[in-house]
């Protein structure tokens, strides 16, 4: 097909979202080398991630970008290359996150640096969705989802909690610090674990590098902040099953989750390959079918749109710091993270992606559960 004959079909396809080639907005795309237009069409959000990577387009406002392109149903009815559709027929038939595979798939993104997490996130170190209700930073927002999760919990003192990916051991750390219970937290990074436990010496924290599959003891409480994207949907019944082989029969499942608007079996190519391997953003459907018979759902709490604000303050955070990483990580890789931080935040703005928190029960609260916000 002629290269004008390729141009001219992206150029009419952005143009329906408002998205102009070589326009005057912020979030029009300036292209610089023309071979962007086949790779586009022949390989669709993969094809699109790469070539920013590689420096054949810009935009002032990759997160508007997104929101748009997202809003206007581009991403959903691109064209797809035969190496997405061969990993959306694999993932359909091979469980992408055994034991093993899964501590692999996860240290490729959270092992390839304390340092860059330590520069990009708040003070405590927490990789997950800020509850901006009242906060004026990222660090009171992170705060006060953490202390939001506490009050879920009803957290007591002396009580035990399991942290099921507990990360750099922020909620451990914190559910320690101020309401006084002991925590056991399980990670399969290396690398987070052992800053874990460096971050919560002195406290009735116990830091496993563990398998969340392998955990055998009752706890009074459970949480899961984060963790539920990387167990694949072949996992989610195991998932949920275990939590509830882990939890008292009075004690409550605290399950935050990024979710999405509709069920998929295989995870976004782009973020697949570069940033979050064989991770998959679950639907209601999907986690609500594995909970069957297994918990009941006292609380569902949406605030997806402060993903949206929180992946942009990282993005603030990562620019402002990039002097101090560049010596270490280079300039495709600083292309692939602010792709990364500024699409995701432009899919949670077009409300494609949402922010869910489950209160979970094994058998239903006497009286019901009173909704905390």
């Amino acid at each position: 097909m002629a290269e004008n004959s390729l141009e001219q079909q992206v150029t009419d396809m952005l143009a329906t979202a408002g998205i102009h080639v070589n326009g005057p907005n912020p979030w029009d795309i300036q292209v610089h080398d023309n071979c962007f237009y086949k790779r586009v069409l022949s390989q669709g959000s993969l094809g699109l991630g790469e070539s920013y990577m590689d420096g054949w387009w810009d935009c002032h406002r990759i997160d508007e970008f997104a929101n748009k392109a997202i809003r206007a149903d581009l991403y959903r009815n691109a064209r797809f290359g035969w190496r997405t559709v061969l990993e959306v027929l694999l993932a359909k038939v091979i469980n992408l996150q055994p034991k093993g595979k899964a501590a692999r798939n996860a240290q490729r993104h959270y092992d390839i640096g304390n340092g860059l997490y330590q520069r990009m996130l708040d003070k405590r170190l927490v990789y997950s969705c800020a509850y901006w209700k009242d906060a004026g930073n990222l660090d009171q927002a992170q705060e006060h989802k953490l202390d939001l999760v506490c009050r879920k919990l009803r957290l007591q003192p002396g009580q035990r909690v399991l942290d099921i990916g507990c990360g750099w051991g922020s909620f451990a750390r914190y559910a320690a610090e101020r309401y006084g219970v002991e925590v056991v937290g399980i990670t399969v990074s290396k690398e987070q674990a052992a800053l874990a436990r460096e971050l919560c010496k002195g406290l009735p924290i116990v830091i496993r590098l563990q398998d969340y599959r392998d955990v055998r003891e009752q706890f009074d409480h459970v949480v899961s902040i984060g963790m539920a994207e990387h167990v694949g949907y072949r996992n989610h019944r195991t998932y949920m099953q275990t939590a509830a082989r882990c939890l008292k029969d009075d004690g409550l499942f605290l399950l935050h989750t990024i979710g999405v608007n509709f069920s998929k079996t295989s995870p976004d190519p782009f973020i697949d390959k570069y940033i979050f391997p064989n991770c998959l953003i679950p639907s209601l459907r999907q986690l609500t079918t594995a909970m069957e018979h297994v918990f009941v759902v006292e609380d569902l709490h949406n605030f997806g749109p402060d993903y949206d604000r929180t992946l942009m303050a990282w993005h603030q955070n990562f620019n402002r710091h990039w002097p101090e990483l560049q010596g270490e990580y280079g300039e495709r890789f600083n292309r692939m993270w602010n792709y990364y931080l500024l699409s995701s935040a432009g899919s949670f703005r077009s409300r494609n992606n949402q922010l869910w928190q489950f209160v979970l029960s094994k058998k239903g609260i006497p009286g019901g559960y009173e909704a905390v916000r």
